[in-house]
């Protein structure tokens, strides 16, 4: 293999931050780990959506909290900008401090893929980034239940459903009401006596008509739409 096609075969990384010791010392780790690339690096949020736009990444790690345009606000744009360009969307990312973080739901709200700890170790962002990159959740389905019932509940009122959740199928409803109780989808499996593929098949069915690009997105509107309540059971 040549090393044009090693290279084409790698993980292609954008890496937003406003702090400068954090995001170099993340971009430098990036480099220097064999199967990826790190495309650009970008200060603020706008220049996120710019670089993001330029070098068509797989994978963004982006700061939630920055001056400017947030890490949430960019990641709407930069999402949106993919669909309305019929492009692959990257798979986001989002930095933060605390897990249990309103801006961290906003994030997965607009369709982030998932979290990590700024004081996660060096394995785990290569893990992280990997993971997201094959299309994986970052974090266990019951964290990202956590993370929305803590937030969810601020709701005044459940929204009303989206019309695209009466074209979903009763198996379909099901398996996204599930996911959202922070079943994995091996016990969505056992729960429904089906196959795990079939699960999965079901979920990304259901994600396509409501037009959502993250299992972690598929669970705020699960709970958004009054499918799911919070502390409800299984």
């Amino acid at each position: 293999m040549t090393a044009s096609a090693d290279e084409a075969a790698d993980i292609r990384v954008l890496v937003v931050d406003d702090q400068i010791l954090i995001r170099a010392g993340v971009a430098a780790l990036l480099r220097a780990a064999p199967g990826t690339t790190v495309v650009a690096e970008a200060s603020d949020g706008e220049e996120a959506v710019a670089a993001a736009a330029e070098h068509r990444p797989d994978v963004i790690l982006i700061d939630i909290r920055m001056p400017g345009l947030s890490g949430t606000a960019a990641t709407e744009r930069i999402l949106a900008a993919a669909e309305r360009d019929g492009v692959p969307a990257p798979r986001v990312l989002v930095l933060t401090t605390f897990d249990l973080d309103e801006y961290v739901y906003e994030a997965l709200r607009a369709g982030a893929a998932g979290l990590l700890l700024k004081d996660a170790g060096p394995h785990r962002l290569l893990a992280a980034v990997a993971a997201v990159a094959g299309g994986d959740t970052l974090f266990a389905p019951t964290v990202t239940r956590r993370l929305v019932e803590a937030f969810a509940h601020r709701l005044p009122t459940p929204a009303p459903p989206p019309e695209t959740l009466g074209a979903l199928t009763g198996r379909e409803l099901e398996v996204l009401r599930l996911t959202a109780r922070g079943l994995s989808n091996a016990e969505i499996a056992d729960e429904l006596v089906i196959s795990e593929a079939t699960v999965k098949t079901h979920l990304n069915r259901a994600m396509a008509k409501l037009g959502l690009c993250s299992r972690a997105q598929a669970v705020v509107v699960a709970y958004e739409s009054g499918l799911v309540t919070p502390g409800a059971g299984r």
